[in-house]
């Protein structure tokens, strides 16, 4: 048993099959399958059930990936501790859309002016895929919105508060104002995916709309059209709407502030963590 037989199983558990893992790993298909055999026959016990390509954990399984995730953390915390917490290598951060609009670019540009050596790799998501990705080591943090309900690995996960959005729903120029949903007049609310946040706040607060249903969108600029035609209100965040263009004939209810978070696993603290908080906090 050894740090990088504990990590293909950790890859093979999150991604639940041979070739992916092997894939976000940088290895080959045939060593990642030799690995995990060699694995399960050093500890005796099957790891995994194999249903055609798809690898699911038994219960020896998932008993042993929870000490495996926690060795892997211990090592990094001993690496961590002996060497200097120098800013250097990637940074694999996580955002929410609307964050990577409205609050990254500056910070972006801090980050790299005051530490030109390490390479952000981002990848885009909502709170509830974002939280996963951190828990299973795909990203080093993330930004997310402070759930309203319970998310899965959320109490896990270290948080730190670095911003406030005001969340608005945006309704059509021509709509009457409105007090709460019961005042509005049309029966579409366009939002994100379901893991978002911001979806979920607007759907709780729409529920005194009879009728009222949620119709999915991959963007911003994609409700903000579907508010334009009259079609539907909209959830999103004000700062994002400030920077779209022509939304200022828009008609807008706000729902109140949320907090955006920082997290990331209590076991790792990459040397670039501190670096880039500093920078967001910087602009906040």
């Amino acid at each position: 048993m050894d740090l990088s037989s504990l990590e293909i199983l950790c890859a093979v558990a999150a991604e639940r099959s041979i070739t992916r893992a092997a894939k976000a790993l940088g290895r080959a298909p045939s060593n990642v399958t030799i690995r995990v055999q060699q694995l399960e026959r050093d500890l005796g016990v099957e790891l995994f059930s194999r249903d055609g390509r798809r690898m699911t954990l038994t219960r020896e399984g998932e008993t042993f990936l929870s000490y495996a995730k926690r060795l892997l953390g211990l090592a990094r915390q001993a690496r961590e501790a002996v060497r200097p917490l120098v800013p250097a290598g990637n940074l694999r951060l996580g955002s929410m859309e609307s964050t990577a609009a409205s609050r990254l670019p500056g910070a972006l540009e801090r980050f790299h002016a005051r530490w030109p050596s390490v390479t952000v790799k981002l990848a885009m998501g909502a709170t509830r895929e974002l939280i996963r990705d951190v828990l299973d080591d795909r990203l080093d943090c993330a930004l997310i919105a402070r759930p309203t309900d319970e998310m899965p690995g959320f109490d896990d996960v270290d948080i730190e508060r670095v911003f406030t959005e005001e969340l608005l729903i945006v309704l059509p120029s021509d709509h009457p104002d409105i007090n709460d949903a019961a005042d509005l007049r049309v029966d579409t609310l366009v939002a994100l995916e379901p893991g978002c946040t911001y979806r979920r706040i607007a759907e709780g607060w729409g529920s005194r709309s009879p009728g009222l249903h949620t119709a999915e969108v991959t963007s911003y600029h994609a409700i903000l059209a579907s508010v334009a035609a009259r079609e539907a209100v909209g959830v999103i965040p004000r700062s994002v709407l400030d920077l779209m263009p022509g939304s200022s004939p828009l008609k807008a209810h706000s729902l109140g502030d949320v907090d955006t978070l920082f997290i990331r696993r209590r076991d790792s603290r990459p040397p670039a963590f501190d670096a880039f908080r500093d920078a967001l906090t910087a602009g906040a």
